[in-house]
């Protein structure tokens, strides 16, 4: 099934059950399902939500879940404490060895204190402290039999050949998931045995696919044309795909059928089985995809060693995997035979695995003898980056084995950046440089020497970000020793504060931390892991207002950027301050279980693309008012239902309480409304709860059902647009009212949290007992509905913008009331504190996440939609994007990659990367980055990065003058300027009169800079026009940089 396009469309978080018969004696992933209802305002919601939209309902399993991680060097940590953030039960950390100095360049969860100390003893002690929740516990006795059978996945990191061997055969034979990651060097392999019956319950990511249905043929096949959305003009299905219908008018013998194949005609039509017999379509409906669970099976480990299934990104990686296949396993061989690993950079030592790899690996083929060198040669290397891939992938799997959720690895991966060693630094370092030191860096001194090191030290960077992705960046720096040595240094700047949703992924933070400013405490992590990163916190916003403390200056002493943004537009602005500096870039980002990192390297690459727009959640108003067709349109409504009542009408009256002379500001239509709304509020203050739970039944008889029936009333069911066309058709979905039940638990949740919140602005102590609710609800008696007759209901966006002309009377009247109840209120004084509390919606607070899926559900009664649960609705709502630990650590891991080769200064196109990950299929693609383009000019070749230099020192030694600066374009490059500008300031224009030309050719290039409001710059850019210039010149010429003294 084709991998769909994510998005915030339909129901997420639901797992499908599937029972344990179909594949019996298997534990795991496929064995039960967990269903999707949400616990709304639980501890492990708020923590786990961004997750729990990842892997959905089965997410729910973790926590019952026992895993073995065998191996507590770098890859191994990684894993362990990805599981541990993530939530598993029960983690048992393995390893018989004592951690050493060289570890602590790697493996993060070990401190000074813990050298000489069982590896996985001191590791249990930092990740209990993770997550309280989950069970960590310590083992360094043998892998008994006994002992394995305790656990439903067990991963091995750094096992000896033999060892893996028998431990896979066992984990085969009794149903246990197994998993090897490892990695070596600039290289690492990752393997998964999940048994010969394993269910997949949803293999795709993202919510299943759905589209609102327009028509339906009666036929044999049938033809549904389907409506676009306002996230995607055309249906996503795909041929092949299982779908249901529900809701659908007229031939209602498709509801509720069993799923039926599509097959896809265009971008809105599905062909579909025999409708011919079917009653003719109406109106309405829903068309939805069906996934149904999966089994897969997989063969034990000593088979797939010999008859390997290796997973590719492309058909051209295929060899080079199967070449790293061979060197793994001789590695093996060579450390069995010699005892230890090939010696770093040791011609011999590399050679004697490449023959141990050619007769291991005959009957697979082919090899890559550059690529078993290349391996050999650094393999008894370790990085930080390298096991940050591995690790975070293997942990992916992981999930997957517990949750049912994504296809796992079949079966085979291979990962490299053996790039690394063709940059030109790189090549020529020696055994002698790679000789370790007695430091912590030893493993990273073996892949690139000790010169390089020391080089890392002196690095200056900004990192901006330091949520989930900035996180795993400082941890991985801090482990390299990025800025550790003499006049480095490290800028972290974050504007945001810990909160709870953030512990699950953000490796930094404890509970403790919670409501502290990000940058300081990730400072203040990293110097903990490596005493000697010189790191400065700052909670600054990167952006146009900071250009005082992060200007030009500030850039160009850069060594490089890593953005961990989460937002397009201060991406955005990142870049085009990097390209404007030419400092070179990281750019990082997630969604879910995708992720990419893309390099920008003056001058070498392509500058980044612009951001695409975000979608800003915004429908027309007539939808949203009248005619909703999906949850997103009931969402939308609940937020501005939210703003409306509890956000809104409080400013208002607080505005108008500090300042009555603000509504003169206001157009007058404007300016009644607003005066409206707080006669509204003021006359609606409530005395005490019971007041405000009349209000809110008040509020729900006119939502759901006054209004409903009102619009039933302009116009009915049976009403028809012209003869023969039905007004309810089409994308109008005939709604009903609902009848109030303090019974039904959807109603009384709507009544409590909008109580609450009407409560809070006005600062009347709530009550949260359902109990004294209903006694309250009882008691209320509203009058019966009685329509209006002649009221206007816009059915086009244009009608809804309409506005009538203002009352100017019924204005005055308003103000001169409200004047005086005013004048009551504040006793004659101005009011020393606001009167009102309004409220700004929070996707974290659980009371305004109540309001809206119970206002959003009720809506969606009305109108026959499908509702959505409560944490479906909280990261619709709430506009949250998916999130999980294993997919940042990956990506961060690939970033720092490319950060090697920035500090080896790499002019080298074909050694930089940019990656795109998929860890729900366990597709990694690496590609090179593109050239820049060029464009011709005066003559020339340019490339975007090139710029006309010049200092602008004139030949008394002061600034230059205008004039100076046209015969320096005149002198150096041939050019007759006709028009020079500064931002907007006009400095020369040749079509002027002589004189005015003359005052121009004379005026200091920075004159009338404090005039403008502008700073004093020691650099500006200048924009100019040639003459004899094309018209295709306008956007393509070089800047001009001038340099003030």
């Amino acid at each position: 099934m084709a991998t769909r396009e994510r998005g915030l469309r339909g129901e997420g978080g639901r797992g499908r059950g599937l029972s344990s018969e179909r594949c019996p004696g298997r534990a795991g992933g496929g064995a039960c399902a967990v269903g999707g209802a949400a616990m709304a305002g639980s501890s492990e919601e708020g923590l786990y939500s961004r997750q729990l939209y990842v892997l959905g309902g089965g997410a729910r399993r973790l926590a019952g879940a026992a895993v073995l991680v065998s191996g507590l060097r770098g890859t191994g940590a990684q894993v362990a404490a990805a599981l541990v953030l993530a939530g598993t039960g029960r983690v048992v950390l393995h390893d018989r060895g004592v951690a050493c100095t060289a570890d602590r360049g790697q493996q993060f969860l070990l401190g000074e204190s813990d050298v000489g100390q069982n590896r996985a003893e001191a590791s249990q002690r930092a990740l209990a402290e993770l997550n309280p929740r989950v069970t960590v516990a310590a083992h360094t006795g043998e892998l008994s039999e006994a002992f394995l059978a305790s656990f439903q996945v067990v991963v091995l990191t750094e096992s000896p050949l033999e060892e893996q061997l028998h431990v896979g055969d066992f984990c085969h034979d009794q149903g246990i998931y197994f998993i090897v990651a490892d990695t070596k060097g600039l290289a690492g392999q990752l393997f998964c045995d999940f048994g010969e019956c394993f269910i997949v319950n949803d293999p795709a990511e993202g919510d299943p696919e759905h589209a609102a249905v327009q028509h339906i043929s009666q036929g044999n096949p049938g033809v549904v044309t389907c409506m676009g959305t306002e996230d995607n003009h055309t249906h996503l299905f795909c041929d092949g795909d299982l779908v249901t219908f529900s809701g659908v008018e007229g031939m209602t013998e498709l509801n509720g059928q069993d799923p039926i194949p599509v097959r896809v005609l265009d971008g809105f039509r599905l062909e579909i089985g025999d409708t011919s017999s079917f009653s003719p379509y109406r109106c309405g409906g829903l068309v939805s995809q069906v996934r149904l669970p999966e089994v897969h099976s997989y063969e034990p480990l000593r088979q797939a060693l010999e008859e390997p299934k290796i997973q590719v990104a492309n058909p051209e990686e295929l060899l080079r995997s199967r070449s790293l296949h061979a060197a793994f396993r001789a590695l093996h061989a060579f450390r069995k035979e010699q005892g230890h690993l090939p010696r770093p950079r040791a011609p011999a030592d590399a050679e004697r695995v490449l023959e141990l790899a050619q007769s291991l690996g005959a009957q697979q083929g082919p090899l890559d003898e550059d690529i078993v060198r290349a391996f050999a040669s650094v393999s008894a290397g370790d990085l930080c980056p390298v096991a940050a891939v591995v690790g975070a992938m293997a942990a992916q799997e992981v999930l997957k084995a517990i949750t049912g959720k994504f296809l796992p690895l079949d079966q085979w991966l291979y990962f490299d950046a053996l790039e690394c060693l063709a940059l030109e630094g790189a090549a020529r370092v020696t055994e002698k440089d790679c000789a370790p030191r007695g430091s912590r860096y030893d493993g990273q001194i073996a892949v690139f020497g000790a010169a390089f090191q020391e080089q890392l030290g002196h690095q200056k960077y900004l990192v901006v970000g330091a949520g989930a992705i900035g996180c795993e960046l400082l941890k991985n720096f801090a482990m390299m020793g990025m800025a550790a040595g003499q006049g480095g240094n490290l800028t972290i700047t974050d504007m945001d504060t810990v909160a709870l949703s953030n512990l699950h992924r953000q490796l930094l933070y404890r509970s403790a931390d919670i409501s502290k400013p990000k940058s300081a405490v990730a400072a203040a992590a990293m110097r903990r892991m490596n005493p000697d990163v010189r790191v400065t916190a700052h909670q600054n916003q990167v952006g146009p207002a900071t250009e005082l403390l992060y200007g030009d200056d500030f850039f160009q002493r850069l060594d490089g950027v890593a953005s961990a943004l989460d937002t397009l537009e201060a991406r955005a602005y990142l870049e085009s301050r990097c390209l404007r500096c030419r400092t070179p870039l990281l750019d990082s980002g997630t969604e879910g279980p995708r992720g990419n990192v893309l390099v920008m390297v003056p001058p070498l690459t392509k500058p980044l693309e612009p951001a695409g727009t975000a979608r800003d959640g915004t429908f027309p108003l007539c939808t949203l008012r009248y005619f909703p067709r999906t949850i997103q349109h009931t969402l939308q409504w609940a937020r501005d239902e939210f703003e409306g009542l509890f956000q809104l009408p409080a400013e208002h009256v607080n505005r108008f309480m500090e300042d009555p002379t603000f509504l003169e500001q206001l157009p007058a239509g404007k300016a009644l409304e607003v005066l409206e709304q707080v006669q509204s509020s003021l006359r609606e203050r409530p005395r005490d709860w019971r007041d405000c739970v009349r209000w809110a039944r008040r509020r729900w008889q006119s939502r759901y059902h006054d209004a409903i029936a009102q619009l039933l009333h302009n116009f009915p069911p049976e009403h028809e647009t012209s003869p023969g066309v039905p007004f309810w058709a089409g994308d109008r979905s005939c709604p009903h009212p609902l009848t109030f039940n303090p019974e039904n638990d959807t109603h009384l949740e709507y009544i409590l949290a909008a109580a609450h919140l009407f409560a809070q602005v006005y600062k009347v102590p709530p009550c949260s007992d359902w109990a004294a609710a209903q006694t309250i609800l009882r008691s209320v008696v509203l009058p019966p509905f009685m329509p209006q007759e002649g009221l206007q209901i816009p059915l086009a966006e244009e009608q809804e913008e309409a506005k009538e002309p203002a009352d100017c009377e019924r204005l005055a009247e308003l103000t001169q009331d409200l004047a005086q109840q005013r004048q009551e209120l504040v006793g004659g004084e101005e009011a020393q504190v606001p009167l009102m509390e309004p409220i700004h919606f929070e996707k974290d607070n659980d009371i305004h996440v109540n309001f809206i899926t119970a206002a959003s559900n009720l809506r969606a009664e009305n109108y026959g939609i499908t509702p959505a649960d409560w944490l479906t609705s909280k990261r619709i709502a709430g506009r949250i994007v998916p999130a999980i630990i294993t997919t940042t650590a990956a990506v961060a891991g690939l970033a720092c990659l490319e950060i090697y080769k920035l500090v080896w200064a790499c002019r080298d196109l074909s050694c930089y990367r940019n990656s795109n990950l998929s860890l729900s299929d366990c597709l990694l693609l690496r590609i090179q980055p593109l050239p820049p383009p060029t464009y011709w000019y005066g003559g020339r070749e340019w490339s975007c990065w090139d710029r006309l230099e010049m200092q602008a020192v004139g030949t008394d030694g002061q600034e230059m003058t205008v004039q100076e600066v046209l015969d320096w374009l005149q002198r150096t490059h041939g050019w007759t300027v006709t028009t020079l500008l500064r931002g907007h300031t006009v400095l020369y224009d040749r079509e002027e009169d002589e004189e005015t030309r003359a005052q121009q050719r004379a005026q200091r290039l920075s004159e009338n800079l404090e005039d403008a409001g502008q700073p004093p710059q020691r650099e500006l850019e200048l924009y100019y026009v040639c003459e004899g210039e094309d018209a295709e010149a306008e956007d393509a010429r070089p800047p001009l940089l001038c340099f003030l003294p």
